[in-house]
């Protein structure tokens, strides 16, 4: 590779109803392409990571366009402008967007914003990003945390719910988070001030949600579906709220198969006696609100309100390890790839 080329990682397979594996991507090499009018060319520096990419391969995610087969790998990422064509935009600038997996993109310039003053790039990519607003959007407006109420958050330990713990922190409530391993229970306790945390892989979580939730749960953000949303929705309070943003469980299964699909919560009928909601969300539909999550953010980031953690792997060649590293629980925080200095 030298400056006039660049390397893409290609889509070479589905991944539908197994696990990720290397041969579903392909490493190209490509021309780099100068911008013409309104475009500009990117360095990518880093790339983030969710589980979500993967049903992006599998063509299940109805909510964006379909990904073909030998098309390049999407994602964000964050990079400097090396060369631009577009009025607001200069060499040099820091930006990010939806950059996919290249080392040098040719970008629309109008689908890119830049970094801000004092925030460091990669927090552009998960507490500021996506992930934050997320967070923020799905407590806010599905979770609906009242000063009092006992928040439980499956995947606790993860970029999104561990930024979830923190505002209902913020506001008032109390937090309890389910995570794997004594090091990451340890973090959401000591560091991030929860309330609780539960080890799902050495303890049994029903007889501790019991124990630390003996009113019972008014908000559940579940990251993972599967046993551990059946053990909450068996500890539900009178009105809960279930907020259903990921389902990691259940991303090896072949959605189109309802015959291979694992078995929906037992415990679903608790609903009922409690007069419970479940609702799952998009961040978009909330999209005219996102100046007010990135605003509040980026000031509790900067008051020291919100703390964040970031798994930086390194090397682009490695792109395809740090995605498939997520599904085995291997990150602890979000998880990036440095790509260049």
């Amino acid at each position: 590779m030298n400056s006039q080329t660049h390397r893409q990682w290609l889509v070479a397979d589905r991944p539908i109803g197994r696990e990720l594996r290397a041969g579903d991507f392909h490493l190209v090499e490509t021309p780099v392409v100068q911008p013409s009018h309104g475009e500009v060319l990117v360095e990518t520096l880093y790339l983030a990571f969710d589980p979500a990419q993967k049903s992006w391969m599998e063509n299940v995610a109805n909510y964006r366009d379909p990904v073909a087969l030998g098309s390049m790998m999407p994602g964000r990422g964050v990079g400097r402008v090396l060369a631009s064509r577009h009025p607001d935009l200069a060499a040099g600038d820091l930006v990010h967007g939806e950059t996919g997996w290249q080392e040098r993109p040719l970008m629309q310039g109008a689908g890119l914003a830049k970094v801000a003053q004092g925030v460091p790039p990669t927090a552009v990519l998960s507490v500021l990003g996506t992930t934050g607003k997320t967070a923020y959007l799905g407590l806010t407006h599905v979770g609906k945390p009242k000063p009092g109420d006992t928040v439980v958050i499956s995947g606790a330990a993860g970029a999104t719910g561990s930024v979830v713990g923190q505002i209902a922190k913020l506001a008032g409530c109390r937090v309890i988070g389910i995570a794997g391993g004594t090091q990451k229970c340890a973090w959401l306790t000591d560091e991030l001030g929860f309330d609780g945390a539960i080890d799902y892989k050495a303890e049994k979580i029903r007889a501790r949600l019991r124990e630390l939730c003996p009113g019972g749960i008014d908000v559940m953000w579940d990251n993972v579906g599967g046993d551990i949303l059946n053990d909450c929705l068996a500890r539900l309070a009178v009105g809960a709220r279930v907020v259903i943003c990921g389902g990691i469980s259940r991303y090896n299964f072949d959605a189109r198969n309802p015959e291979q699909m694992p078995p929906g919560p037992r415990n679903y009928f608790n609903v009922v006696f409690t007069g419970a909601t479940i609702q799952g969300f998009l961040m978009n539909h909330y999209e005219r609100d996102y100046p007010i999550a990135e605003a509040r953010l980026l000031a509790w980031v900067r008051e020291g309100r919100l703390k964040y953690k970031e798994d930086i792997r390194e090397g682009f060649e490695n792109a395809p390890a740090a995605l498939m590293g997520l599904f085995a629980g291997g990150n602890f925080g979000k998880q990036l790839l440095k790509v260049a200095n």
